[in-house]
């Protein structure tokens, strides 16, 4: 393996995912791959594939621990950390974000939710479907 910058925002994007998550997204990493792989391999229609990782609730895969009485400051900060995260695991290692770009968007001041944060799709965060922001 060739360590670079892009293995760096890979491990970023698994640390961030792990500080969100509470715990080593693992299991999540490994959900992704399988369907990047899957759906470059399979030109099936959507409804006869099983349920992806496009369709969990980013609420779903947070760290209950934490208080859960965010305010929507607080839940465009996760959205927002969580795209970046999913953005720096991309399986194509040329799209992966550069620390700058990492930088810039996390210091950015974004719009407000379209949809409640209850409602948010990994697969919306990973530009599937849906517009979060």
């Amino acid at each position: 393996m060739k360590l670079d910058n892009k293995t760096d925002v890979y491990s970023f994007g698994v640390v961030t995912m792990e500080v969100i998550m509470g715990r080593h997204p693992g299991e999540l990493i490994s959900s992704l791959l399988s369907s990047a792989s899957s759906s470059s391999s399979s030109s099936s229609s959507s409804s006869s594939l099983p349920v992806t990782v496009d369709h969990w609730l980013l609420n779903d895969v947070m760290d209950k621990r934490p208080s859960p009485l965010m305010d929507e400051v607080g839940d465009l900060k996760v959205v927002v950390a969580m795209k970046i995260a999913l953005a720096c695991l991309c399986v194509n290692i040329q799209s992966r974000p550069t620390m700058q770009q990492i930088d810039r968007a996390l210091s950015m001041q974004g719009p407000p939710l379209s949809i409640p944060f209850s409602m948010i799709t990994l697969g919306e965060l990973l530009g599937h479907g849906g517009k979060t922001s």
